[in-house]
């Protein structure tokens, strides 16, 4: 059974950064792609970032464009998300998901794995 396992949440004032990281165990094969989805309290799940690594393709949401980067090390099944110069907006449960051969597009494709998240927030 593939297991997602997140860490590196906790708060930070705005302006500040923080990174995520997403360790896959559980599974013979390289995890072909990952993503980080976000949900704040109230609010719908956003996918935020999605990498594929095999057809070296990534996706970010608007929101996050320019602030966050998403990076994974293949070998390692690890992926990491990077989150610079959060706002308070940027506050929510963060779940790392993960599909190990099948990726479909990075922009809507579902995720078969999910982590148990971890949670970041930013103050003003």
């Amino acid at each position: 059974q593939v297991q997602l396992v997140e860490s590196g949440g906790g708060s930070v004032q705005a302006g500040g950064s923080l990174r995520l990281s997403c360790v896959a165990s559980g599974t013979a094969y390289r995890v072909n792609c990952m993503g980080w989805f976000r949900q704040a309290p109230g609010k719908e799940r956003e996918r935020v970032a999605v990498i594929n690594s095999s057809e070296d393709k990534t996706y970010y949401a608007d929101s996050v464009k320019g602030r966050f980067t998403i990076s994974q090390v293949f070998a390692e099944n690890t992926g990491y998300l990077q989150m610079n110069s959060l706002n308070p907006e940027d506050t929510a449960m963060y779940y790392c998901a993960a599909n190990i051969i099948y990726c479909g597009d990075p922009r809507g494709a579902d995720f078969k794995y999910w982590g148990q998240g971890t949670q970041v927030t930013v103050s003003s």
